[in-house]
C-alpha cells in the first residue's frame, strides 16, 4: 500500500474519532446544528413535511474548508 494513502487513512479515522466524541460529551449544546435561520422548514398537519438545511450546510462546509487549509498549511 502507497504510504501516502495509509497517512491520509489514517487522518480520516483520528478525524472521524473527534468529530464522535464531541457528538457524544456535547451533543445537548449542538441543538442549534440543522435550525438555523434560512433553513427551510415545511411542516404539514398530516404528519409530513419537507426540510432543507442550506445555511446549516453552508456553515458546516465553510468549516471544514477552513479546516482543511489549516491542515495543509500546518502538516503540508
Amino acid at each position: 500500500m502507497n504510504p501516502v494513502i495509509a497517512k491520509y487513512l489514517m487522518f480520516v479515522g483520528v478525524a472521524l474519532l473527534l468529530v464522535g466524541a464531541a457528538f457524544y460529551f456535547f451533543g445537548d449544546k449542538l441543538t442549534w446544528l440543522g435550525r438555523l435561520p434560512g433553513d427551510i422548514r415545511i411542516d404539514r398537519k398530516d404528519g409530513g413535511g419537507f426540510y432543507v438545511p442550506i445555511v446549516t450546510c453552508i456553515v458546516l462546509s465553510l468549516l471544514l474548508n477552513l479546516i482543511i487549509v489549516l491542515i495543509r498549511r500546518f502538516f503540508g
